[in-house]
């Protein structure tokens, strides 16, 4: 019985991960495509969003920053763990001061409830993010 339960709970936590790396592909797909509409489908309407700047809450917020910074994730790696997923990436976007465009290395923790994601927050760097998010850190994930 105990190992049934095990077994359970087991593929319910993979379900879990599974389904929480869908929506946050397709989140990032919809950002990519500047699909406003998509995206707003995907995340929660008090999503809270922490960057740089601080943090805010809710689709204005979100509707705001899409429009303003005409942002593109290109993924490099993922790691997920129950309804938590870390994507280090390649952003691009636009400077809302200067209008500029600029890149580098970033790294996001996503959360999702109820397949919508509720959560993001952005970092400079991998191991930050995935400290952040309580996932352990694998040897190479400084790269």
């Amino acid at each position: 019985m105990l190992a049934d339960r095990v077994n359970i709970r087991c593929a319910e936590s993979f379900t879990a991960m599974h389904e929480a790396k869908s929506v946050v592909d397709a989140w990032m797909a919809a950002a990519n495509g500047q699909a406003v509409e998509r995206l707003l489908e995907l995340s929660d309407p008090a999503i809270e969003l922490v960057g740089p700047r601080g943090s805010a809450h809710g689709h204005d917020v979100l509707r705001a920053w899409i429009a303003r910074a005409g942002v593109t994730l290109t993924p490099q790696r993922t790691f997920a763990s129950g309804d938590t997923v870390v994507v280090a990436q390649r952003g691009v976007w636009r400077s809302p001061e200067t209008g500029e465009t600029s890149e580098a290395d970033v790294a996001s923790v996503f959360r999702v409830r109820d397949g919508r994601v509720t959560y993001l927050a952005r970092y400079d760097d991998l191991q930050t993010a995935l400290a952040q998010a309580g996932i352990e850190a694998p040897a190479d994930a400084d790269r």
